[in-house]
C-alpha cells in the first residue's frame, strides 16, 4: 500500500469505480470506501496495482490511508445517506479536510450541509458531474462550488479527470455554497427538455413520414454530422440500430413507452417557479414523463377518443423541417435553463459566468452539443446578456428555422401527433418576442374581484377602480 493516497472516494458502484479508476490513470493515486466487500473486492482487481488504487470496507483504514488536507468525494444516493456517510466520517477528520459531494444533491441540502461542516472546520462541496458511467471513466463535465480557496487542492485533479475540449478540461470552480449542484441542477432540467424535443421529432417522423428504424438511424446520423451535434443526438442515432436480443426486431419497439425519472427535472421546475422565470420547455417535460405513466388510463382513452388522419406530407420536407424545428426547440431550451442560472446566480450570491458554465458543457456531459460553442461566444460577448434570444449571433439562427417550427406544430395538431415540447418552445418564443400581451386583461380582472390595482400605460403610479359601480 502507498504511504498516502492523493483522492478519496466514497461510493463503489459503477460511476464511483469508474471515476476512481479515472483518478489513478491520471497520475493521482486513489483510495476507495464502501460497505459492500464485493465492490472494493472488484475495484482492486479492476485497478491492478494497490499502489496506485486500493480499497477497504473500514472508514478508519480508508481516512488514515489520505494524504492531507484530505479530499474525499462521495458517490452516493442523494439525501439522507449523503448525511449518513458523513456523520461517519466526521469523527475521523481533521480542520481542513474537504468533503465532495458529487451526486445529484438538492441545493437547499447543499447550503445546509457546507453550513454544518463549516462550524466544524471541514470544507464541504457540492460537484455535479455529468457523463454517466462512460464519461466518469473517461472524463465527465465537472460543476464544483463550495470554498474558493479549498478548491485549489482539488482544482489539479478534477482538471486531470475532466473531459477536454480543444484541450481545455470541461471543469471550473461556479461560486460559493451550492453554486455546483445548483448548475448541475439546471443542467439535468435542460436534459429533461432536450430529450422531449427529441423523442417528439422521432414520434414525427415515425407516424406522419412512416420511417423505418433503418431511415431514423442514418436521419439521426446525419444531423449529428451537422449543427445538430450532440451527445443526446449521437446515442439516439445508435439506438435506432439496436436489434432485439431477446427476439425479432428492433429493441425500441420493444421498450414500454413508461419514462421514468429522478426528480432534478421537476426541481428544476420547481425553483424556475420559485424564482419567476419562465421555462416552459423544461415544464413540459417533466409533465409528459407523468403523463407516460399513466399507460393503462391512456390506453382506456385512446379507445374513447377518435382521432384525426394524419395528413400526408413529402417526406423530404418533412425531414428537413424536423431538423430545423429540433435546432429551433434545442436552442430556445438551452436559452431558458441559462435564463434560470442567472438570475439563480443573483438571488443566491452564486455569482457564476455562464459563459464558463456554457464552455464547461461543450464536451464530457449529456447535454454537450456544437450548439455550446456557439453559447460560449454570445455570453463572453456580452456578460450580462438576460438571454440567448436577444444576442446577435442567435438572431439569424432563430429567425431561419422558427418557420418549420411553426409548420410543424400547426401539422401535427391537425394530425392529432402530441408536440407538447416544441409547442412550448413556440409559445414562448412568441410570448418572449411580443410587446404587448393580453396580462392587461388579467390585471383587470385581479382588480374586479380582489381589488389587487394595476398600473398603466399612459402615466406612472398604481390605480384601482371601482369596476361593479
Amino acid at each position: 500500500m502507498a504511504d498516502r493516497y492523493d483522492f478519496g472516494l466514497v461510493g463503489l458502484g459503477v460511476m464511483g469505480r469508474n471515476f476512481i479508476l479515472n483518478v489513478a490513470d491520471n497520475g493521482f493515486t486513489a483510495f476507495g470506501n464502501d460497505l459492500d466487500a464485493e465492490k472494493v473486492a472488484a475495484l482492486i482487481e479492476e485497478g491492478g496495482d494497490t499502489q496506485k488504487v486500493n480499497a477497504t470496507t473500514d472508514a478508519k483504514t480508508f481516512v488514515a490511508a489520505l494524504s492531507t488536507p484530505r479530499k474525499i468525494m462521495l458517490l452516493v444516493p442523494a439525501g439522507k445517506i449523503v448525511d449518513a456517510v458523513i456523520e461517519s466520517l466526521l469523527p475521523l477528520l481533521d480542520k481542513e479536510d474537504i468533503i465532495i459531494d458529487g451526486g445529484n444533491s438538492f441545493f437547499t441540502d447543499t447550503d445546509r450541509r457546507e453550513a454544518y461542516l463549516a462550524e466544524k472546520g471541514i470544507h464541504f462541496f457540492g460537484a455535479g458531474v455529468s457523463g454517466g458511467a462512460k464519461g466518469a471513466r473517461l472524463g465527465p463535465s465537472i460543476m464544483p462550488g463550495g470554498n474558493q480557496e479549498a478548491y485549489q487542492h482539488v482544482k489539479p485533479i478534477f482538471e486531470a479527470v475532466a473531459a477536454k475540449y480543444n484541450g481545455e478540461p470541461c471543469v471550473a470552480y461556479l461560486g460559493p455554497k451550492s453554486a455546483g449542484n445548483y448548475v448541475k441542477m439546471v443542467h439535468n432540467g435542460i436534459e429533461y427538455g432536450l430529450m422531449q424535443l427529441t423523442s417528439e421529432i422521432y414520434d414525427l417522423l415515425k407516424k406522419a413520414g412512416e420511417y423505418s428504424n433503418e431511415e431514423l438511424h442514418t436521419t439521426f446520423s446525419n444531423w449529428n454530422a451537422g449543427r445538430l451535434q450532440s451527445f443526446l443526438v449521437e446515442i439516439t442515432s445508435e439506438i435506432f440500430e439496436q436489434k432485439d436480443n431477446l427476439g425479432d426486431g428492433y429493441l425500441v419497439d420493444k421498450i414500454l413507452d413508461k419514462a421514468k425519472q429522478k426528480g432534478t427535472g421537476k426541481w428544476t421546475s420547481q425553483n424556475a417557479m420559485d424564482l419567476g422565470i419562465p421555462v416552459p420547455s423544461i415544464d413540459i417535460a417533466v409533465s409528459m414523463r407523468e403523463i407516460s405513466a399513466l399507460k393503462e388510463e391512456r390506453r382506456q382513452a385512446d379507445k374513447l377518443y377518435d382521432r384525426p388522419i394524419v395528413e400526408a406530407i413529402n417526406k423530404t420536407e418533412l425531414e428537413k423541417m424536423a431538423e430545423e424545428a429540433l435546432y429551433f426547440s434545442f436552442i430556445v431550451t438551452y436559452a431558458q435553463g441559462l435564463h434560470q442560472l442567472a438570475d439563480a446566480s443573483k438571488e443566491y450570491g452564486y455569482d457564476v459566468d455562464i459563459a464558463t458554465i456554457a464552455k464547461i458543457w461543450r464536451a464530457g456531459c449529456i447535454i454537450r452539443a456544437a450548439l455550446l460553442a456557439d453559447i460560449t461566444e454570445a455570453f463572453k460577448t456580452d456578460s450580462k446578456l438576460p438571454n440567448l434570444l436577444l444576442s446577435p449571433t442567435f438572431v439569424e439562427k432563430v429567425q431561419s428555422t422558427v418557420g418549420s417550427a411553426r409548420a410543424l406544430v400547426s401539422y401535427a395538431a391537425k394530425s392529432g401527433i402530441p408536440l407538447p415540447g416544441l409547442s412550448n418552445s413556440l409559445t414562448y418564443f412568441d410570448a418572449y418576442t411580443s410587446t404587448r400581451l393580453p396580462l392587461n386583461l388579467i390585471q383587470a380582472q385581479r382588480d374586479y374581484f380582489g381589488s389587487h390595482t394595476y398600473e398603466r400605460l399612459d402615466r406612472e403610479g398604481v390605480f384601482h377602480t371601482e369596476w361593479d359601480d
